[in-house]
């Protein structure tokens, strides 16, 4: 269990300038330079970013359930871990996050230090498709599925949905792409529109997008919900999107009464 002795102020947070200037073309890593600006980077990149986050927590609050784990799987700097936190109202929860970089594990200790809600978490510094997962009632992968090998991606998901209560729920947020091209084309170009309103220059803009294109592998929503039926879930439903960022919520059904 990852309880660390309270800081006295927050990890430092800078401006998002990493593609500012020209640079060696490079696959995006989540590494030290990238976890120090983060905050700021999702934010200005992920339209509806500040709505997901707190409403995370809402959907946790309705969804989890006594005497339950609840998993953030890639929970980088905590932002819906302790979402999760605050929405938990149950005491005897078990409350896991888990990153596979070691920076972002480390200023995600500082910031579940600094909260002022106090139900235990535990830290882990893993790949999440290593990740034991079980008695589930809420796990939220957050623009996490989109970095995992898409050949991968199903057997991550039926293993939330074998480890979920009925009950319980999945948490999908992602970045999307359209079934026609045209689609595609207006959703890039409002989203690329986003980024240039909130102080992102055409070169950051274009930098960005070829380093993290082999990376981060979007697929239709579709396809997404296909998916999570197939691996267990009964209901998938998007709840949010804004552009070509969506969330679902995938729900196991409760057990059928045998009397």
């Amino acid at each position: 269990m990852t309880r660390p002795r309270k800081p006295s102020a927050p990890p430092e947070q800078v401006t998002d300038r990493l593609f500012a200037t020209e640079r060696r073309p490079e696959d995006f890593r989540f590494d030290a330079s990238v976890a120090r600006v983060f905050p700021d980077m999702i934010r200005r990149s992920v339209p509806g970013y500040t709505t997901i986050i707190p409403m995370i927590g809402v959907i946790t609050e309705q969804y989890a359930q006594p005497g339950s784990h609840c998993y953030d799987l890639g929970c980088s700097l905590g932002a819906s871990t302790l979402a999760m936190r605050h929405g938990i109202p149950h005491r005897d929860c078990i409350l896991v996050g888990v990153d596979n970089s070691r920076a972002m594990i480390e200023r995600c200790e500082h910031y579940i230090a600094l909260d002022d809600n106090n139900l235990p978490v535990t830290l882990r510094c893993e790949d999440i498709l290593d990740t034991e997962l079980s008695n589930a009632s809420v796990t939220t992968l957050n623009f996490t599925l989109q970095f995992v090998d898409p050949g991968q991606r199903a057997g991550l998901l039926t293993r939330i949905a074998t480890a979920t209560r009925p009950g319980g729920v999945l948490i999908l947020s992602e970045k999307i792409r359209f079934e026609t091209e045209s689609e595609q084309a207006i959703q890039t170009r409002l989203h690329h529109e986003f980024k240039r309103a909130n102080g992102y220059s055409d070169l950051e803009i274009s930098q960005k997008r070829t380093a993290i294109e082999q990376v981060l592998i979007p697929e239709t929503t579709t396809a997404h919900k296909a998916r999570l039926q197939a691996a267990g879930f009964d209901q998938v439903l998007v709840w949010y999107q804004c552009f070509n960022f969506v969330s679902m919520l995938a729900i196991k059904a409760n057990t059928p009464d045998t009397d």
